[in-house]
């Protein structure tokens, strides 16, 4: 596994190593002993899969308050994904910050996202499938978000007339 910082502070890109042969492939998703080598403390406590039915599905912004934050690392297993995520840590020099990447069935990457980021995704294709390692169980007296298209934070989504949203996400507070 390759662990490539991203802009925000402590959020990594990591692309798995694939072996193919006549069989077909494999790749490594999760090892703690190569994440506590780039100095990642992130024990898998809770998995979830999303699956998403149609295109332009937006799920966001969602994040876990303290003291129960969630780091998670986010795949794309079927389909393709703008996988986003904003810095809510005040304390944090990229706080505020957002960053987006595309992830896809073909690409093999992940991205960790650490704690106190809220997080997001738009689907690209039908029939997306998001798969979620997280760092925290589910607390949902804790379980809260940010609005998806705050102005304040600015997160350019790709170009959509029929986003599908749950009136829970479209409706979260501005900052």
């Amino acid at each position: 596994m390759k662990f490539l910082p991203l802009n925000i502070q402590g959020a990594y890109l990591i692309e798995l190593e694939e072996y193919r042969d006549e069989r077909g492939s494999f790749a490594r998703q999760f090892c703690m002993n190569e994440f506590l080598q780039n100095g990642i403390d992130f024990q898998i406590k809770q998995c979830n899969i999303s699956k998403n039915y149609k295109k332009n599905t937006l799920r966001g912004m969602h994040y876990q308050k303290m003291p129960y934050p969630e780091k998670k690392m986010v795949s794309c297993l079927r389909g393709r994904c703008l996988d986003v995520f904003v810095d809510l840590r005040k304390d944090s020099p990229t706080y505020l910050s957002w960053e987006a990447v595309e992830l896809s069935e073909k690409d093999n990457k992940a991205v960790y996202i650490p704690e106190l980021c809220a997080h997001g995704f738009q689907t690209l294709e039908d029939d997306t499938v998001i798969f979620y390692q997280l760092g925290e169980f589910f607390k949902p007296e804790y379980y809260s978000g940010i609005r998806w298209n705050d102005p304040k934070i600015g997160i350019k989504w790709y170009k959509c007339d029929n986003l599908i949203m749950n009136e829970r996400d479209k409706n979260y507070e501005l900052l």
